[in-house]
């Protein structure tokens, strides 16, 4: 005969094994979620470098006009 303590120690088990199972997809989701919020990241980064390197070839070409640049750079400055 079983004793009543294993078939107790049994069913805490089931229980944990089934917990285990629900935490193991939550983490697969949150996982799935996580790389698409990173590829969405690397994205805006993209843009971000693309922008700074703009920012620096206009700047590149306005060095040859003096009263240009100095209006320029404190536009620029302002949007940052």
């Amino acid at each position: 005969m079983e004793s009543p303590h294993e078939h107790q120690q049994n069913l805490l088990l089931s229980r944990i094994i089934t917990n285990v199972e629900k935490l193991n997809e939550a983490i697969m989701l949150l996982n799935k979620s996580l790389q698409d919020i990173n590829i969405q990241n690397m994205n805006v980064e993209l843009v971000a470098q693309m922008f700074k390197n703009y920012q620096s070839n206009v700047l590149f070409h306005l060095e040859g006009k003096p009263n240009v640049i100095s209006e320029s750079t404190s536009n620029l400055a302002n949007v940052y």
